[in-house]
């Protein structure tokens, strides 16, 4: 019997324990951007906090009625809360409203006083279930620290060699941040056909804590939503199995697991990883924003297809009302998303329509509005443009095999890296409950199972159709985390064990290096060798426990799962090579020249450039350039327009093609060759272009531009070229008489204290008074070159008052900013 000093002693160690566990989630923060100053990731985390984490919970709770744990609620309405200010951002943008999501905690506040109060289940989350997850947690940020953050570096010589897609999601970032709706920023003149939520939070986030976008872009948003996606995985865990040892591990499987990764190169190159640690969840933030905003979307669907005694329409009604927040947001975010869960929906849909003999209205609902928000978002925010998916079955293994250099052995490659996405299903196999009773196994089976028919079946221009496994992995992770969820107490030091026999065989499968892999044999070898040591294993264990049946499934499935531990622990040992080009995409001096731009112009502002080719005068142009937009926060006239570009830098078939504008590319080209006076007016008043900028690696300056334009900025191999509009042709209007009989100059006063600026004239940086006449003369600000202007020769006409020009005012004379960015 135990005394009760000791019990409360062993309650305070608990206590003590789940407090100590606690703050590693903020010191984690910190720690994985100790790289940025403090008051970086501080501002971040307080917005985060006050905008998104406690209105969010409000409206989780008050809409779902919660999931039974408040820790749980707390994740889940963080992500709720990402949807909704993913859809108030640019409601906000309509109307000039940038910072719309403060007005978030006013709106939970409301809703959490209008509707109804009712007390909400709650049952304490145990000390060793937040611990466990908070080790998840740590473990992730030492994996940021050591890799992730290394992947696109910020400053200093490698940031000009980055890869396709940082420039691409900077340049998308920024547009999305200064206008709505969004046009293609780096191919002006066309609407932006994609999908843009993720990049709402980034820019959002910009406009209220004022963190440099590229910063927001690169580092603290794709960190944020990979702590999201591993306690997200945990909380919707815990509601599956209704118990809180499944936090951990559906956390540890996030980290370390989820699918199986057979060869070796993988650990550097992380090319066939599909979990939120890959190449391909760190460059693509609709990616990663996605998988956020599915956890919550699946505890949504699982309280509403489970039918919870005593739900009144009322809450049926609000737990709609969710759904349909989350599945919006994630229309506007993802293509491949919506597809995969909609089948799953479909599959739970017809089995409990089949079960109970009438239709399933709950499930239905759901589907018509996946139906409803695909098709919205096709018509309005795709406008309807085609899709370049195309029907090619087994397209993607051979793209694998030639990236691999094993085009001979397309089959087993195939066979292997199948075998890899489906492993998670085996976890299946040990959930107790019975399949009649919980529909939610029917609907994460068949996601997951869409999910690698999706990548098998169909191809499209750079490998997107990967992306359906990338989606798929939340679903193996679940159905794993409830088949070892359901495992009694004494049963889990079985299943560690078993969990370390199928990491060893897994490790001990990988032990070929990429150069002695040459033949068919060598592509199978890795998991074969993984399969035969599992297979020992199993019965080795099995024999000396000699257990029951139910011990023996424990001991396999668990095995098999630990052969899904990826190589991402193990990057944790070594720094990964960044993913760099071996040349400079962006010119020297490029990053200056584009941020100077952004802080002298107007967000209206254009910017015609000569730089189109990611590769300065590379034999054959790959047209991918992007980073004038993205660091600039600008819209270019012509800059890049192969933007289907994959992580690896090449660009598959189809995707290189004309500029869809010749006229366009020629007018902007010419400027650059053999600029005029109408050509540069041209460009001005017909196209908007107020700003030019060179690269001398690219063409020589012309000798003739620095007096038809105004040098602004000059580094490296940059200049930046500033266009004014003509000087007006009689600058010395005829006096009139004045009303007063007293005749006035013929120049404005000025007042005093204020700076004069004559209209039509160019005045100095944007938002500096100048205190100089706006005639153009010999001086030379600092840092500035003026432009020479020809001065009017002949006697001065003798007059009173100033008659302006009558002529029209030619379009966008002189730089008007919108919204200040900060």
């Amino acid at each position: 019997m135990i005394r009760p000093g000791k019990r409360r002693a062993a309650g305070r160690g608990k206590r003590t324990a789940a407090l100590v566990s606690l703050p590693v989630l903020p010191l984690a923060w910190f720690v994985a951007l100790q790289e940025h100053p403090p008051w970086m990731p501080a501002a971040y985390l307080a917005y985060l906090l006050i905008v998104i984490v406690v209105p969010g919970t409000m409206f989780w709770r008050r809409l779902t009625g919660g999931v039974g744990w408040l820790s749980a609620d707390v994740i889940l309405g963080t992500a709720f809360g990402l949807a909704v200010e993913a859809l108030l951002y640019p409601l906000g943008m309509l109307f000039e409203m940038p910072f719309a999501a403060l007005l978030m905690p006013a709106l939970a506040l409301g809703m959490w006083r209008a509707l109804p109060r009712r007390k909400l289940p709650e049952r304490p989350t145990p000390w060793w279930s937040m611990a466990g997850a908070m080790v998840a947690v740590g473990v992730a940020a030492a994996w940021f620290v050591r890799v992730g953050s290394q992947l696109v570096p910020l400053d200093g010589s490698d940031a000009l060699r980055p890869n396709s897609d940082t420039p691409h999601n900077l340049a998308l970032a920024g547009e999305i941040t200064h206008h709505f709706p969004p046009k293609i920023p780096y191919a002006d003149g066309g609407w932006l056909t994609s999908h843009w939520a993720a990049y709402d939070h980034i820019a959002s986030t910009h406009w209220i804590t004022s963190v440099p976008l590229d910063v927001l872009t690169h580092r603290m948003v794709p960190f944020a939503w990979i702590l999201l996606t591993v306690l997200g995985a945990a909380a919707v865990g815990m509601l599956l199995t209704g118990r809180a040892v499944a936090a951990p591990i559906a956390a540890g499987l996030v980290v370390a697991g989820g699918d199986l990764v057979a060869w070796p190169w993988a650990m550097s190159d992380r090319v066939f990883a599909d979990g939120p640690f890959s190449l391909g969840g760190l460059t693509n933030p609709p990616q990663a924003f996605s998988t956020v905003l599915l956890l919550p979307l699946i505890a949504v669907t699982a309280l509403l297809l489970r039918r919870r005694a005593g739900t009144t329409r009322g809450q049926l009604f609000r737990l709609f009302v969710a759904a349909g927040v989350l599945i919006a947001a994630l229309a506007l975010t993802k293509a491949t998303t919506l597809p995969v869960y909609a089948t799953g929906l479909a599959a739970a849909w017809i089995y409990l329509t089949v079960r109970a003999g009438r239709l399933n209205l709950r499930a239905l609902v759901l589907g018509i509005g996946v139906a409803a928000a695909y098709t919205l978002t096709f018509f309005f925010v795709l406008r309807g443009a085609a899709s370049s998916v195309r029907f090619d079955p087994g397209a993607t293994f051979e793209s694998l095999a030639d990236r691999m250099g094993g085009g001979s052995a397309v089959t087993v490659i195939a066979v292997v890296v199948v075998v890899g996405w489906v492993m998670p299903v085996v976890g299946a196999l040990l959930i107790k409950r019975r399949v009649a009773r919980d529909p939610m196994v029917v609907f994460l089976v068949f996601g997951i199972v869409a999910a690698v028919l999706g990548a098998s079946l169909l191809a499209d221009r750079g490998d997107t159709q990967l992306f359906f496994v990338r989606t798929g992995f939340v679903f193996g992770v679940l159905l794993a985390t409830w088949g070892l969820g359901s495992l009694e107490r004494r049963q889990y030091w079985i299943a560690g064990i078993a969990i370390a026999i199928g990491v060893a065989a897994i490790y001990w499968g990988r032990y070929r290096s990429p150069r002695s892999c040459t033949t068919a044999n060598c592509f199978g070898q890795g998991l074969t060798v993984a399969l035969v040591i599992a297979l020992l294993g199993i019965g080795v264990f099995g024999l000396v426990l000699r257990g029951s049946r139910r011990t023996w499934a424990v001991i396999a499935v668990a095995v098999l799962v630990g052969t899904t531990v990826s190589p991402t622990v193990a990057s944790v040992r070594r720094f990964a090579s960044p993913p760099l080009t071996a040349y400079a995409s962006i010119a020297p001096g490029g990053i200056e020249a584009a941020r100077f731009i952004r802080r002298n112009s107007g967000s209206n502002d254009r910017i015609a450039t000569n730089v189109h080719c990611h590769q300065a005068r590379a034999s054959h142009c790959q047209t991918g350039s992007y980073w004038i937009s993205g660091y600039a926060e600008r819209r270019v006239l012509v800059e890049g327009w192969a933007y289907r570009a994959r992580v690896d830098d090449t660009y598959p078939a189809g995707v290189q093609g004309p500029y869809w504008n010749q006229e366009e590319l020629r007018l902007n080209d010419e400027v650059f060759s053999n600029p005029n006076r109408q050509l540069i007016e041209t460009l001005r008043t017909t196209y908007g272009v107020q700003w030019l900028l060179l690269d001398e690696r690219v063409s020589a300056p012309p000798k003739n531009l620095d007096k038809l334009t105004e040098l602004r900025f000059q580094l490296g191999t940059v200049r930046v070229y500033q266009i004014y509009p003509p000087p007006p042709e009689n600058p010395f209007p005829t006096r009139t008489p004045s009303p007063t009989g007293t005749p006035t100059s013929g120049f404005p006063t000025q007042t005093p204290g204020s700076p004069t600026q004559t209209p039509g004239f160019p005045s100095a940086t944007p938002g500096t008074p100048s205190s100089t006449s706006s005639f153009p003369t010999g001086t030379q600000l600092p840092g500035q070159t003026q432009p020479t202007q020809p001065f009017p020769t002949g006697p001065l006409p003798t007059s009173t008052t100033p008659t302006f020009p009558t002529t029209p005012v030619p379009t966008q004379i002189a730089t008007t900013p919108g919204p200040k960015s900060p």
